[in-house]
């Protein structure tokens, strides 16, 4: 929709204010209308995915009775973006971001209204769910680098890590709320009730960018092939080492560390043989964690060195990690899955910063889309690797060798003194 007033002076007189204290500066980036109609809308959304998530994954278990086939449909609804997230940051340089997110959003509400029906008829088989996991996934492989190409549109270029990091704290928030209301839904009315609440929630988000101005994307200049404008993405990265080594670091941190989340129902069943009760604290311990990093990150976005604080959270979480592998007090497993979720939110949170202030606005799509398919991508392959070791050896097992080998990587580049603020 238009603006009364040109993009750049209407973002400029939201932002216009006296010096902000410590805690207008954590929320700076609420600041911005469209920002803040954005916000409110993921939140509602994201909320409601977390309740599918919780219930899909409960669903999916006890159906089968098997680590392995949980990660199988893990890959599957996070697969897609190794197939199809590089196209999908050429179409968000090429189309207006806003619509993209639209048509995703659509898309993704039918899906979960299937399954919910599929579920409520008692007509469910496993393949439904797994064929629902991928093309959901598809869907959010195309809308991943619009709405992360977006995001710095709906601000000035001074709030770009708070809005990034504030969007962290958005999902994070839900995935503590999604659960706690998944949990209560799965209990009182079962899974159908799940994936139909989720599906109502797709309204708020939809409403929210038909609401938002279209930002102007600068700079695009002449249109290419789609191969050849993939080929520019790839080169702008390639050719700045410190996106290069973010992006590693990114994969290595969801290779190693996702598994932690998706296995929790594992972890609640086998090594502490209870029920969706406990897999709900677990989950909910973990998105409290996961909020109050993101609120440090929010907090700390002005912050210089941002590069050597993520590898500091990295080493936190692997050592983490590890402890929670070998942990068999479930009260201490609670206090440390916080902990972990606070050190990895603050991890992806602060490489995704200093990676989109490295990017000029025309080739944020692009770029984007690798760095997701570095930081998405490594959660499917992690998880079906995850899920081969749990199911041969133990989960325990699975997650100290991932915590281990995590914590050496990002310890190496501390001790050598990488600088990745240089982009």
């Amino acid at each position: 929709m238009s603006a009364s007033l040109p993009e750049e002076e209407a973002l400029e007189s939201e932002a216009r204010s006296a010096p902000l204290g410590p805690l207008a500066r954590t929320f700076s980036a609420l600041r911005y209308r469209d920002f803040r109609l954005v916000w409110f809308g993921a939140f509602t959304s994201t909320t409601g995915t977390f309740m599918q998530t919780l219930a899909q994954a409960w669903v999916v278990y006890s159906m089968t009775d098997s680590a392995l086939l949980l990660g199988v449909d893990a890959f599957l609804s996070t697969g897609p973006m190794l197939l199809f997230s590089l196209f999908g940051g050429v179409i968000a340089d090429r189309m207006e971001r806003r619509k993209i997110m639209l048509a995703s959003q659509y898309l993704q509400m039918a899906f979960a209204f299937v399954l919910a029906l599929l579920l409520w008829t008692h007509t469910v088989k496993i393949w439904h769910i797994f064929l629902l996991s991928f093309l959901t996934g598809s869907a959010q492989s195309f809308s991943g680098p619009a709405y992360a190409s977006l995001l710095p549109l709906l601000v000035k270029p001074k709030d770009v890590s708070n809005a990034i990091a504030m969007n962290s704290m958005q999902f994070n928030l839900a995935r503590v709320i999604g659960p706690v209301l998944g949990g209560l839904a799965l209990t009182a009315w079962g899974a159908a009730a799940c994936f139909a609440l989720n599906g109502v929630s797709f309204l708020a988000v939809i409403v929210a960018y038909m609401l938002i101005r279209s930002p102007v994307v600068r700079g695009r200049g002449e249109r290419k092939g789609i191969l050849a404008e993939m080929k520019q993405g790839f080169a702008f990265v390639i050719g700045m080492r410190p996106l290069l080594m973010l992006t590693f670091l990114a994969f290595a941190g969801t290779f190693l560390g996702m598994p932690i989340v998706t296995f929790l129902p594992v972890v609640a069943k086998v090594i502490f043989a209870a029920g969706p009760k406990a897999y709900t604290f677990l989950l909910t311990s973990y998105g409290l964690g996961s909020v109050m990093g993101a609120l440090f990150v929010a907090y700390a976005s002005h912050a210089a060195r941002k590069g050597r604080l993520a590898l500091i959270l990295q080493v936190g979480f692997a050592a983490l990690l590890v402890a929670f592998a070998f942990s068999r007090s479930f009260r201490l497993s609670l206090v440390i899955a916080f902990g972990a979720g606070a050190c990895i939110v603050g991890v992806i949170s602060l490489y995704s910063s200093l990676v989109q202030l490295a990017t000029a606005d025309h080739m944020r799509g692009r770029v984007m889309s690798i760095f997701m398919l570095a930081f998405r991508g490594g959660m499917p392959i992690g998880n079906l690797i995850a899920g081969y070791i749990a199911q041969r050896w133990s989960i325990s097992m699975a997650l100290a060798v991932n915590g281990t080998v995590l914590a050496a990587i990002a310890a190496a580049y501390l001790i050598r003194g990488t600088n990745l603020d240089e982009a």
